[in-house]
């Protein structure tokens, strides 16, 4: 059963019980992600993550990992464009102690100089990492050429320039704005009950001042009107592939079709682009799609990873099947297949106490209205043949494409000359 509760200071709180489950699931949900930054602190919400898990006022680093560690629990975070999320999972009788460490966290990071220096290094390593992974860096690429001059255009960690140059005030700074409880979400899933988690948010929570009057972020406008590429020379014996087609944001009525069309073209081992580009025309060991979603800005991306001399036929193969779905209505069965993945992937998801304090959590946090289960799983049923054409034929199309590719690429005109829908 899922409960929530807005208290007098704007903290949200979100809890999914499910009392047969030994585990609880915690989360607290901050809206600021690089989304809310400036390019010269690129970084800053990334580089804030790591750093409450250095130390508060209460616990040093190695008791924060201790208290949850100990009672056999596990805890985490991570940044994304719109949130920053801190999560534990505990044993039942142990939910009050992981509320405990994640207000702690959330509310108490210390900050310290020398934590602050030493993790520059550490996000440094990490950025070189991610850039000598093609994989990964694929997907920057794209990023910045889907939302050029836009914060949802840069890197997640920051840039080695960006993150050398965030002192100690801009830290404590962004943290006292962002990290009050109007701008938070607790969210908890498992065997707990919502008053208790009510009861707990408010202990832990209510103290804390409130800033109602948060920088707005900046709105992202689609400017792009012919097809876009990025190709990055690297000598790699496999070549990589992304492609970013702008799509229908978090609230738009046609956001389900495009998870049908996820489905249907990338998102498994029966979709379309896996079956004909690898399956039949083995073109590639890999390949899949999926759908990044904001407020107000979406993308649709594809990627893969081929051999050079087989790019551009690749690329061929893939806008065919973007080709062809616009033309061709879907079948009866393959679309019910689609649908009984979806409902069936997310009905497994909300099994689990984390994947559902995920689920409900991001929902809450983004200000998403739907989180009855059935009337989403009714919505999927009720989308049919020409409604998949429809959101195809739209979002589809050459002033929507992008692509990033890296690989030790010669001929680039040949590459750009592939890149349309006809």
């Amino acid at each position: 059963m899922f409960k929530s509760q807005t208290f007098d200071n704007g903290l949200r709180v979100v809890t999914a019980e499910m009392p047969h489950m030994e585990s609880v699931s915690l989360g607290v949900w901050i809206n600021a992600g690089v989304r809310n930054e400036q390019k010269a602190t690129n970084g800053i919400s990334h580089m804030l993550e790591h750093l409450v898990f250095k130390g508060t006022k209460k616990r040093d680093a190695v008791r924060l990992k201790q208290d949850i560690e100990g009672r056999g629990g596990s805890f985490n975070g991570f940044t994304a464009e719109e949130f920053t999320c801190y999560l534990v999972k505990v044993l039942a009788k142990d939910v009050e102690l992981g509320m405990d460490v994640l207000s702690d966290m959330a509310l108490n990071p210390l900050l310290k100089e020398y934590d602050i220096a030493k993790e520059k290094q550490v996000i440094i390593e990490e950025i070189n990492m991610y850039r000598d992974m093609p994989s990964h860096y694929i997907h920057e690429l794209l990023t910045e050429i889907l939302w050029p001059d836009h914060p949802l255009g840069l890197p997640l960690a920051g840039t080695v320039e960006s993150v050398s140059s965030i002192s100690r005030k801009d830290l404590a700074g962004y943290q006292r704005l962002f990290y009050n409880p109007a701008n938070m979400v607790v969210a908890a899933a498992g065997n707990a009950d919502a008053g208790k988690i009510q009861e707990l948010s408010k202990k832990y929570f209510r103290a804390e001042k409130s800033c109602r009057h948060l920088p707005k972020p900046a709105a992202a406008f689609k400017t792009q009107s012919s097809p876009s590429a990025a190709i990055h020379y690297k000598k790699t014996e496999q070549t990589h592939v992304a492609i970013g087609i702008h799509a229908p944001h978090r609230f738009h009525p046609d956001r389900y079709v495009v998870s049908l069309l996820n489905v249907i073209l990338g998102a498994n081992m029966s979709s379309r682009l896996f079956q004909e580009v690898r399956e039949k025309k083995a073109l590639c060991y890999e390949i899949g799609s999926s759908v990044r979603r904001y407020q107000d800005a979406a993308a649709f991306v594809i990627s893969a990873g081929v051999d050079y001399d087989k790019l551009v036929k690749s690329l061929e193969v893939i806008l065919g099947e973007l080709k062809k779905i616009k033309k061709t209505p879907v079948g009866g069965n393959e679309l019910t297949r689609a649908k009984e993945y979806y409902k069936g992937q997310l009905a497994l998801a909300l099994e689990d106490t984390m994947s559902a304090m995920l689920w409900y959590g991001e929902k809450t946090a983004t200000r998403e209205k739907e989180f009855d289960v059935r009337e989403i799983m009714n919505k999927i049923d009720s989308i049919d043949a020409g409604d998949i054409s429809r959101v195809a034929s739209s979002i589809f199309t050459d002033e929507n494409l992008n692509l990033a590719v890296i690989g030790p690429v010669e001929k680039k005109k040949r590459i750009e000359e592939a890149l349309h829908i006809r």
